[in-house]
């Protein structure tokens, strides 16, 4: 396999900019030094996702100051995932690194991402141990983020970190919407790339203010399980779908089974039997069996629209393969959920 240690052509950087104006000399700045200092061929690439500052204003200037600055303005707010994927698609880089714009994430950390990129793996994400942000939300963020590892079997300590580092056939090959930017490395992992965390320093916000509250977690224990459906069952909806409709369906002709016997005891005359249209049991179990029916009937419709939609599409991601004269890398942009490797 070839060495992955060589320092590639580009490196693109995306920082997503929502009400930024005051951090964004700064930020780049910073990213300028460490670019310098380590010889590092860059570009970076601003989002302005619907500012009501001079956030654009500010980008235009530091796109005239240097070549390797560029923007990109949103008509209104869009979302943080919508400005990344409007970042990765306009990158250039073999290595593209996300981070936000408030300056919490340090620049400084870029070389250290590269070295545990080109050790062997395809996303790094970060994790802030020591953090700078109120109690409330250190502790909401462990509890979404052992939920995050428990269902969708990706440990890391901090999926919702702010910076991380991917090879660019991994970002090219994720569609973004929602609130999925939070799910990359998990989106990534689920279909077979080397996923990895690195700590990293986190500052203390020094500009703006937190755009998280509640209501972000709350929606982001939803996208949880949007994920871990997408990840788990999304190319075979009928096994998550037709297994719930099978337990209840057994579950309901088990009772009907049950008061069938109740019934023809009680025609018999046999003691203890009385009539069944009374029983509470009865409307369970015919409950349970339309339900049952329900979702079996939703599972085969998934599966249908699956088989209409995928026909051009692959289920799994190739790593290496062999061509005449020797093997080579495959890094195309393709929608896979699995890597493969092919011995030459």
């Amino acid at each position: 396999m070839e060495s992955r240690q060589s320092l590639p052509k580009l490196i693109s950087i995306i920082v997503p900019v929502l009400d930024e104006a005051e951090s964004l000399g700064q930020l780049a700045e910073e990213l300028r030094a460490v670019a310098e200092t380590h010889r590092l061929p860059i570009e970076v690439i601003f989002v302005d996702d619907g500012s009501r500052d001079d956030s654009w204003e500010k980008i235009l200037r530091l796109t005239a100051e240097d070549v390797r600055v560029n923007g990109i303005r949103f008509r209104r707010n869009f979302g943080k995932a919508a400005a990344l994927a409007a970042g990765f698609d306009a990158a250039s880089g073999e290595i593209v690194i996300q981070m936000d714009a408030d300056l919490q994430d340090d620049p400084a950390e870029v070389p250290a991402l590269l070295t545990k990129l080109a050790a062997g793996f395809d996303v790094v994400n970060g994790w802030k141990r020591k953090r700078y942000d109120r109690w409330q939300r250190v502790w909401s963020s462990r509890l979404f983020n052992w939920v995050v590892s428990y269902l969708t079997g990706l440990k890391l300590h901090d999926h919702n970190c702010g910076i991380k580092c991917f090879r660019a056939e991994v970002v090219k090959q994720i569609n973004l919407y929602g609130e999925l930017h939070r799910f990359i490395p998990v989106i990534a992992h689920a279909r077979g790339y080397r996923v990895t965390e690195m700590e990293v320093r986190h500052r203390p916000r020094r500009y703006g203010h937190s755009k998280y509250g509640i209501h972000r977690y709350m929606k982001g224990f939803l996208d949880v399980m949007t994920v871990t459906f997408l990840t788990g069952f999304g190319q075979r909806p009928l096994h998550l779908l037709g297994g719930i409709g099978l337990a209840a369906f057994f579950l309901g002709a088990l009772g009907l089974s049950y008061l069938s016997i109740c019934w023809l005891m009680a025609r018999f005359g046999v003691e203890g039997y009385g009539p069944i249209g009374q029983r509470p049991l009865l409307t369970y179990s015919l409950g349970a069996v339309v339900l049952g029916f329900q979702m079996i009937a939703i599972g085969f419709l998934a599966e249908l629209m699956i088989a209409l939609n995928i026909r051009n599409e692959h289920s799994y991601s190739i790593a290496e393969l062999t061509r005449p004269g020797g093997r080579e890398k495959e890094r195309k942009g393709m929608d896979r959920s699995n890597e493969t490797e092919c011995a030459g």
